[in-house]
């Protein structure tokens, strides 16, 4: 009897373990501000991303290459950098009937898979984020959403072509309520993400330009789950300039659990851009 009451204990126990951890899943993060620094607008105000080595990958509209550039491709989104491989997202004029992702090896060598506009989609090319396992890609839109894109990533995923091609959609993060102005989004664990917003308004989430917590249920794999959202604080909009900021790239490097994201002042301030750190408590 005694083992018996001593293996119910167990089962209970683990039982609460279990429940707990389910019930605490999605509570928010919390991160406390760590530093401030700056970068180049032109040459760094899109989006910034951690290389292996620890160094800070930025880029701006100067980044985009001539030969992309004489094909329409005239803005280049928030990066993201994942077993060597950069990985860059970009978007034409508003007639475009694409968008392109572009990787570049190690050793320097760049694909680019363009992806054509499904039924519904935006022109906007917005970030590349990574999943943390190498095999998805996620992407987003401009203006009021309701999801996040997936696609397989390119090269890391053995679904995708070696030399370029075209990039089809997987399964799709459908968000539990909708964002607006989505500027970057990274992930800082297998099943959450951080994504920065330039909503201004105040009336999807409290804050203004917040930066949202998005959490699946599970880690990617490539079919349709949802992400429940929450805000977790306003950017700040520090400047002695007087105008409208704007919310920009995000990222978060593992290995050092350092979150950055950028800001873009007002008026003649914005060349240069702002790039807070954040630690999680």
């Amino acid at each position: 009897m005694k083992r018996q009451l001593t293996a119910a204990a167990a089962l209970a126990a683990a039982l609460v373990c279990v429940a707990g951890t389910s019930a605490t899943a999605s509570e928010p993060d919390h991160w406390t501000a760590s530093g401030t620094s700056y970068t180049d607008t032109l040459g760094g105000g899109q989006g910034l991303a951690t290389r292996a080595d620890g160094s800070v990958l930025y880029r701006g509209l100067l980044d985009i290459p001539l030969d992309l550039r004489v094909k329409g491709w005239n803005h280049v989104g928030d990066p993201d950098v994942a077993s060597g491989y950069t990985f860059d997202a970009y978007q034409g004029a508003d007639t475009a009937t694409a968008k392109l992702y572009s990787v570049t090896t190690p050793a320097g060598k760049r694909y680019d898979y363009t992806h054509p506009l499904d039924a519904g989609e935006k022109v906007n090319n917005s970030f590349a984020s990574v999943s943390p396992d190498g095999q998805w890609l996620v992407s987003g839109e401009w203006g009021d959403q309701d999801r996040l894109q997936v696609f397989p990533a390119p090269l890391l995923n053995s679904a995708t072509s070696p030399t370029g091609g075209t990039l089809a959609q997987a399964g799709q993060i459908t968000l539990d309520k909708p964002v607006r102005d989505i500027q970057g989004c990274d992930f800082v664990g297998p099943a959450r993400l951080v994504c920065a917003s330039d909503d201004a308004s105040g009336t999807l989430f409290p804050q203004s330009r917040p930066l949202l917590q998005v959490d699946l249920p599970h880690a990617l794999d490539g079919r349709p789950v949802t992400g429940t959202v929450t805000s977790l604080f306003g950017l700040p909009q520090q400047s002695v300039c007087k105008g409208n900021f704007e919310a920009e790239g995000v990222d978060y490097d593992p290995g050092t659990g350092t979150l950055r994201a950028e800001v873009i002042p007002p008026s003649v301030c914005a060349v240069a851009t702002t790039v807070y750190t954040y630690h999680r408590q």
